[in-house]
């Protein structure tokens, strides 16, 4: 794990910070009190507190989104990431997260300390290396349940990190440590986030929109966008955000069978369809099949 995103973690039973040790051959973080956690040999930290509620993506989801994402048939996200991120978001308002962001863990600030960037549910990590590679002095922490998710995400980019945690529970960082926390198709821990994040950084927040993935919805009986969307995002992160900044961003993908497949094999609608039953509805698609898809970006600033 690299040693720059590690001075941001927390012990997630005390709260003390963590620092590397080795023993045995085996590598782990452990906090002034003494409680342990393990260095996964793919690269990733376990960092739970207990037994998680559920295991987050399956390693058959997490290899069709990595396909999926690879391809790049969503890298409308990142490029949108990238923008916000980097204060070129037209419509957003925002200021650019790098400023001010150089306040350390411990409330000293250096200009030079690095700036950390969080993704909350970061699944493969292929947005957060996105942002990384467009900020070159910030460093990167994906957090996610999923341990097949991590292991790859521990490989994103050179200076991001990985650690397995539950975001529905305290995460496991310092208060105002993160410049930048980013949230894409996750649950969001408005509590949580708002403690990590630094007065002047950012949470970009990415949904779905309505018309996301439309002409497959009907036909593959998948599941739908609510309706009252952003009225639950906003009653997610409750009273500690002011949105800033709102912008929506579509792309037409132009699909073959096995990647309408795939992208469904990815999302939440793969725990809710058969198999069989889906490999059916596929068949009766057109091919290739022109699918949109459509995300909002919400830009947040702590009040």
């Amino acid at each position: 794990m690299s040693p720059d995103p590690l001075r941001f973690l927390r012990c997630p039973v005390c709260g003390e910070p963590l620092t590397g040790v080795e023993t045995g051959g085996a590598r782990a973080l452990r906090c002034p009190r003494g409680h342990s956690f393990d260095l996964a040999r793919q690269g990733y930290v376990n960092l739970l507190a207990g037994r998680a509620p559920h295991a987050g993506d399956s390693p058959e989801m997490v290899t069709a989104r990595e396909e999926f994402l690879g391809a790049g048939h969503y890298d409308l996200v990142s490029a949108a990431l990238v923008a916000a991120a980097t204060g070129s978001a037209v419509d957003s308002g925002a200021v650019d997260p790098r400023s001010g962001s150089g306040d350390r863990p411990d409330g000293g600030t250096d200009a030079a300390y690095p700036r950390l960037v969080v993704d909350a549910g970061a699944g493969t990590g292929r947005h957060l290396a996105a942002v990384l590679d467009a900020i070159p002095d910030a460093v990167g922490l994906a957090l996610d349940v999923s341990k097949p998710a991590l292991r790859r995400a521990a490989r994103a980019h050179p200076r991001a990190a990985a650690a397995l945690c539950d975001t529905w529970q305290t995460l496991p960082l310092a208060d105002a440590s993160t410049a930048l926390l980013l949230n894409v198709f996750a649950p969001r821990n408005g509590p949580e986030f708002r403690r990590v994040l630094h007065p002047d950084g950012l949470l970009l927040v990415v949904t779905p929109a309505a018309d996301h993935l439309t002409e497959l919805v009907e036909e593959l009986d998948l599941l739908r966008v609510d309706p009252a969307k952003s009225d639950r995002v906003a009653g997610s992160l409750g009273n500690g955000f002011d949105l800033v900044g709102q912008s929506r961003h579509t792309h037409r993908m132009r699909l073959r069978r096995p990647e309408v497949a795939t992208l469904v094999g990815m999302g939440p609608s793969a725990w809710h369809i058969a198999a069989a039953r889906l490999a059916a509805r596929i068949e009766t698609l057109p091919e290739p099949i022109d699918v949109t898809a459509a995300v909002e970006l919400g830009v947040y600033r702590p009040r």
